[in-house]
């Protein structure tokens, strides 16, 4: 029998992000930078980009497909057959927090799509949302940063576009944020390095049309 994925978050850190869910629409952890789970997917996303296997990402879907303009990433999902076994484990562990989060929140959340993001210098991401036009099975949003000793002064943040205002969530390795995926407007900012990310959407079942 294979062992169990590793957990991203122990059962308290789950019961805090349970929580500011449940009263607000978005929610950060700060997650052990040296774990080691993060250290390994760090090493296998900068493999995967020095060997062209991360593509120039698209925005939309089927015809609504747009390669520039919006955003300036190269990705690859995380279920890829190029994907090793830091990408296994990092999905298996998403798809852990994921039944946590359902069994606490109650959001049907039924399963986890995720892929390796890297942005080089200057590259960002405009604002949107992460609902389809077409398809609303996204829920929740997640992003895992995988940038050690990231400097105030260097960028490339989170930008939450909230009522209160904007909040600004540094890229820094071991941060993990989490906002409702059709009900936070986001975007991502330029920086003056490069930086690598996993980002993932917990879905829910189609809905019959």
């Amino acid at each position: 029998m294979p062992a169990p994925p590793s957990p991203l978050a122990d059962d308290r850190l789950t019961d805090a992000l349970a929580a500011r869910l449940r009263t607000h629409d978005w929610a950060t952890l700060d997650l052990p930078p040296d774990t080691a789970l993060l250290v390994a997917a760090r090493e296998e996303a900068i493999t995967h980009a020095a060997s062209g296997r991360l593509q120039p990402a698209a925005t939309g879907r089927a015809g609504d497909r747009r390669h520039a303009g919006l955003r300036g990433d190269a990705t690859l999902w995380l279920d890829d057959p190029a994907c090793g076994a830091a990408a296994r484990a990092l999905l298996a562990g998403l798809d852990q927090l994921r039944v946590e989060l359902n069994r606490r929140l109650l959001l049907g959340l039924d399963e986890v799509e995720a892929h390796f993001a890297h942005y080089p210098v200057g590259a960002s991401y405009a604002r949107h949302r992460d609902r389809f036009r077409s398809d609303d099975a996204r829920v929740l949003s997640l992003v895992v940063y995988l940038n050690p000793d990231w400097p105030g002064d260097a960028g490339g943040a989170l930008r939450l576009h909230l009522p209160e205002g904007p909040q600004d969530i540094a890229p820094r390795q071991g941060t993990l944020a989490v906002f409702l995926s059709d009900g936070i407007e986001h975007e991502v900012r330029p920086a003056t390095r490069p930086r690598f990310s996993v980002a993932a959407w917990f879905r829910q079942r189609p809905r019959a049309g």
